[in-house]
Order: structure tokens, then C-alpha cells, then sequence
């Protein structure tokens, strides 16, 4: 009698010697057992998949908890959600979101790091693994789900136009004007969807974009509404339209498929939610009226 190939462990032994004997049963179909067979080995493809895809995310959180630091991707010039300020002598970079991004570090008993590029940059990095998390007033949209997971959200986000005082433009007569906006920002997409590329103006950051309306060189800005007050404030004679431009929603993005980092981000979430910590950071930076969790 011949040896029998050893199948799969997780595999019935029965069943695997079954859907391999070759020469049929008396009354039994050829066809039919190479059906057997086929749907045998495409569920053990299925379960291997699965199996795999869960210990990577897995692997992944583990890798992040022996190298004990959260690397958080960012652009540090949205503020109030981050930005650059002299602490103690240092630049350091502080805001909502980071501020938000250490305390999840904290409840997952890591330092954080934090890295700031351009927005498009902190985009990619978590996507290729040189990040953990991105945050920097990161609105979830159908684009950014193809290539991200998202925690649940925890901010409204309003796109606001900035306008010098006295201008006459109006939400009717907004396409009409060369309306600058940040790269890669939702204020971007919209605009440019909305308007077409020869209405819309793509800068570095958000203050490039100001300073180009300042020099007459735009005729407006599409931001995020705190962002826009913060600039509108710094920069005298710039105002805002009482009418906003949009509405989203912010969230953290991390690597897709990371599941067992997305489930543990959003445990520290909840968390921060139901001990006040979250809404404490929306007061300091002027943003509670913003907080889902207070809606």
C-alpha cells in the first residue's frame, strides 16, 4: 500500500485522504471529487489568508510595543491642530491633535514621536510603514478609506473661505475667483472637483496660502474654520464668509489592514472620551463646539 501525502494540519485527515484518492468509488462521478477537492483546497486558501492578514496586524502592534514609541505623522502648520511654538526655550510642536496622539501614547504605555512633513507626505508615510498614525486634521473621505483605516471620529471639521475685508465674493460667485488651498487637503479636493484646477491654487501649507491673498496673487482661501480663525487673527484685515464651505469629519488614519493597532487607538480613544480628557483639549484649543462627543 502506498504512503499517504500528509495534509494541512488544520485539515481532517479523513477528508484530505478522501479529496486526494485519484480512482472513484463504484457509482461515484470523477467529476464530482475533483470538485471535492477544489473547494477543500480553496476554503484551506481562505483560512490561511485570514490567519495571515490577523497576525500581521497583530505582528505589527507587538513590533511597535518592543520598539516602545508611537511614531506620529504630521504637519505642523494647521493650528490649533498642530503647530510650531517655543516651550522652555525649544521649538516643539503642540496642538489639539497632538496633544491627543500623546495621550493615546500614554494609555498605551509608549513615548511618542513625532514627525512633521508635508501634508501629502504624512499621507504616504503611514501607508508605507515610516509612520503609525497620521494625525493632522485628517478628514475621512472615500479616497483616503481605499488606502487607509480610520478610527472612529471624534471632530466636525468646517471649511471656511478667507477673504479680505471688504471683498464681495459670496458662496455664488465663489467659482469664479483663484481660491488657494493647502495640498492634499479636503479643501483642495473639493475646490478643485467643484471648480476645476484653473479656479484652485495647491500650496505647501496653509500659511503660504494666506500670504499669497495677503500679496493680491489669490482672491481667496478655502481652510478648515479653526485653522482660518487662527490665520484671520494673525493677519489683520482678513475676515472669514459667514456661510461655510463644508462640512467633514476627523479621524486617525493608520496602515490598512493594521487592525489590532486601529482596535487598540480607538480603546484609547473611548477612553479619553469617557474621562473628560478629550473634551479638556477641545476647551484649551478653543475647538469643544467642535467635538462630536459633546453633539
Amino acid at each position: 500500500m502506498g504512503k499517504t501525502t500528509a495534509g494541512p494540519p488544520f485539515l481532517d485527515k479523513t477528508l484530505w485522504e478522501q479529496t486526494l484518492r485519484l480512482k472513484p468509488r463504484k457509482g461515484e462521478n470523477i467529476m464530482k471529487k475533483a470538485i471535492a477537492l477544489l473547494l477543500a483546497l480553496v476554503t484551506l486558501l481562505s483560512l490561511t489568508a485570514c490567519a495571515g492578514k490577523e497576525d500581521a496586524a497583530s505582528s505589527a502592534l507587538d513590533q511597535i510595543k518592543q520598539k516602545g514609541e508611537l511614531v506620529v505623522g504630521t504637519s505642523a502648520d494647521y493650528p490649533p491642530y498642530e503647530f510650531h511654538t517655543e516651550v522652555d526655550g525649544k521649538d516643539t510642536i503642540v496642538g489639539f491633535d497632538m496633544e491627543i496622539a500623546q495621550a493615546i501614547a500614554d494609555k498605551l504605555g509608549l513615548k511618542l514621536q513625532i514627525d512633521d512633513v508635508d501634508f501629502d507626505a504624512a499621507l504616504l508615510a503611514v501607508q508605507q510603514g515610516k509612520s503609525d498614525i497620521v494625525m493632522a486634521g485628517v478628514t475621512v473621505n472615500e479616497e483616503r478609506q481605499l488606502v487607509l483605516d480610520f478610527t472612529e471620529t471624534y471632530a466636525n471639521g468646517v471649511q471656511k473661505v478667507i477673504v479680505a475685508e471688504g471683498s464681495d465674493i459670496t458662496m455664488e460667485n465663489l467659482g469664479e475667483q483663484q481660491i488657494g488651498t493647502q495640498k492634499g487637503t479636503t479643501g483642495n479636493i473639493l475646490t478643485t472637483d467643484e471648480f476645476g484646477e484653473d479656479h484652485v491654487i495647491a500650496y505647501d501649507d496653509a500659511i503660504a496660502a494666506v500670504q499669497a491673498l495677503n500679496n493680491g496673487q489669490i482672491d481667496c482661501v478655502v481652510i478648515d474654520s479653526a485653522v482660518a480663525d487662527n490665520l484671520v487673527e494673525a493677519n489683520p484685515g482678513l475676515t472669514t464668509l459667514d456661510t461655510d464651505y463644508a462640512n467633514e469629519e476627523y479621524a486617525i488614519g493608520v496602515a490598512k489592514g493594521n487592525t489590532a493597532l486601529l482596535d487598540a487607538i480607538n480603546t484609547a480613544l473611548q477612553e479619553l472620551i469617557d474621562d473628560g480628557t478629550l473634551n479638556e483639549l477641545a476647551v484649551k484649543y478653543e475647538l469643544a463646539d467642535l467635538l462630536l462627543a459633546n453633539q
